[in-house]
């Protein structure tokens, strides 16, 4: 599913790039008020994204971790987790703008959402496995790392610092990832005593 998803995400990068204002304009999520909104647009925007390097950190991304974490939990619940976190960030975002009506007007595109959701996830499963980022060039394990992703999300999206970023959709997305994966270890735990903690 993890592959799937990446090919899914290119071919509809590239259909953007051929057409953009067809497909930002129908496919990217907008406001339900807004004269673009259209009802398949909280899935469709998942596949969106505003550029090359946003693409590329999302897929690079969803290919590291998604591997990972979809080998443990399985393919069906891995897809449950992904697009269940997609549409946590969609509502957070919608709720956000909501509360302001000068971004109503602003789509939002990106699947960002969705690997939030399988980072905290992977967080989770793996929380002593060791990560480096590109920049700065630090190690931490992935529990942490996580934990101060969420932290610069949340402060970021509360003092507006980063306009143009939708990161209470991040957070829904976190939000989602680490409500599965408690959920269904929960549920294993209680009838697998055996089952790997995670």
């Amino acid at each position: 599913m993890t592959t799937h998803l990446i090919i899914i995400n290119v071919l509809v990068y590239l259909a953007t790039r051929v057409n953009p204002q067809f497909m930002y304009q129908n496919f990217s999520l907008y406001y339900p008020t807004a004269p673009w909104f259209k009802i398949w647009q909280p899935l469709s925007y998942m596949f969106m994204h505003g550029g090359f390097w946003h693409i590329f950190f999302n897929m690079y991304s969803l290919y590291i971790f998604g591997k990972a974490v979809e080998q443990i939990i399985g393919r069906q619940r891995f897809t449950i987790l992904y697009f269940a976190a997609g549409f946590a960030a969609a509502a957070a975002q919608l709720g956000v703008q909501a509360l302001d009506p000068a971004i109503q007007g602003v789509p939002t595109v990106g699947a960002s959402g969705c690997i939030y959701g399988v980072i905290v996830a992977f967080a989770m499963i793996f929380p002593e496995a060791r990560l480096t980022l590109i920049f700065p060039p630090v190690t931490l394990s992935a529990k942490w790392m996580a934990i101060i992703f969420i932290g610069i999300e949340l402060f970021t999206g509360v003092t507006g610092t980063q306009a143009g970023v939708a990161h209470f959709a991040h957070l829904g997305g976190a939000l989602i990832g680490w409500l599965l994966i408690w959920w269904w270890y929960k549920r294993k735990k209680n009838n697998d005593h055996s089952y790997v903690h995670y």
